[in-house]
């Protein structure tokens, strides 16, 4: 799958939205994937999770024994990369603020983890359920996510794999541009 066929499915779903947003990471922009529209689909769900487990290296796919994703954006595109891997996927979420492993949810000492996220901006969440992976005894031995805003540039210290490379120029609030200092900003992700 192309990255023009990527951003295909998220238009054709609605997911690409424009106006003024404060994104999870306290950043601002113009743009905002929406992956909970554009997962709403399982069969297209299936489609893009098939697709990025198929950017994988060969190698790393006999390697990983769980899928990890943070909750809530991760939850559903990890779900559907452990099926596409024949693997278990689980998630961690911040029930106080922290990444957490909850549920009944394990993971065994030196356990091979893929980390998966719907997406990726200043690779944040990505660094806080790692520490959490590998609190809990796992090793994290690659991570991916759908969309990868950074424009190419994030170092997680693990191979790190976007089924799209998306460059939308994001802002801190002293850097915004006039046109979007005048409107509202909106927070459409899931962290308060």
């Amino acid at each position: 799958m192309t990255e023009d066929e990527v951003l295909a499915e998220f238009r054709a779903s609605h997911a690409l939205l424009e106006g003024h947003f404060l994104l999870s990471s306290g950043l601002h922009s113009a743009y905002y994937l929406q992956c909970a529209r554009v997962l709403m689909d399982p069969e297209r769900a299936g489609r893009l999770a098939l697709a990025l487990v198929q950017q994988l290296p060969r190698e790393l796919r006999g390697q990983v024994q769980k899928v990890v994703s943070p909750a809530m954006g991760g939850v559903i595109i990890g779900h559907e990369m452990g099926r596409a891997l024949g693997v278990e996927a689980v998630f961690v979420e911040r029930p106080e603020g922290t990444f957490e492993l909850r549920r009944g949810f394990t993971l065994e000492d030196g356990e091979k983890v893929l980390l998966v996220e719907d997406v990726v901006t200043t690779g944040l969440s990505s660094r806080e359920a790692m520490r959490t992976v590998a609190e809990a005894g796992g090793e994290v031995i690659a991570a991916a996510a759908l969309v990868d805003r950074t424009a190419g540039t994030l170092d997680l210290g693990v191979p790190f794999h976007a089924l799209a490379t998306i460059n939308f120029p994001t802002y801190t609030d002293d850097e915004l541009p006039p046109e979007l200092a005048v409107k509202p900003a909106v927070k459409p992700g899931s962290r308060k």
